[in-house]
């Protein structure tokens, strides 16, 4: 890989939903926020948090974090941080419902580290992948091992 930046994209032609699964519903400039975020952290993992309605998954907003980990392979939010963005979305009376970040050498799929680390079965996993010159993005469902694609809707600006 160049040490150029992959240009942002769009997210591919949305997954089939699996039966009962919602997907995740976000605005434009959330899912470019968090491009933005992972391309930025370039060469190392970016990763953040979102949040938002857990009943619809609709992102109502987006936390980008820092990568505790600064590796180009793993990541890891700053607990410090998550409590924090937890608190107030709570006081807003959101909850936090995902987490997002890239990979910097594969596809937007869930890593076999993404799995075991899944710390919320009803949380959206939202991998950037900046592995090619256009950025792609991909959500994902983990519960109890077995990960399930689901649809991004980016709706508005």
């Amino acid at each position: 890989m160049s040490d150029s930046k992959p240009a942002p994209s769009a997210p591919a032609a949305p997954a089939q939903l699996a039966p009962g699964t919602a997907g995740l519903q976000l605005a434009r400039s959330h899912l470019d926020e968090m491009i933005a975020h992972c391309l930025r952290a370039y060469p190392e993992e970016g990763c953040g948090l979102l949040s938002g309605d857990p009943a619809t998954g609709t992102v109502t907003a987006v936390h980008p974090t820092v990568n505790l980990a600064a590796s180009a392979r793993v990541y890891e939010v700053d607990p410090g941080e998550h409590l924090r963005i937890d608190r107030a979305a709570e006081a807003d009376g959101r909850a936090v419902i995902g987490v997002f970040h890239s990979h910097t050498h594969t596809d937007p799929y869930p890593s076999p580290t993404d799995v075991a680390q899944a710390p919320d079965p009803s949380w959206h996993y939202v991998v950037v992948s900046v592995r090619h010159e256009v950025a792609s993005v991909r959500s994902y469902r983990i519960v109890d091992g077995l990960i399930t694609e689901e649809a991004i809707e980016a709706v508005g600006t």
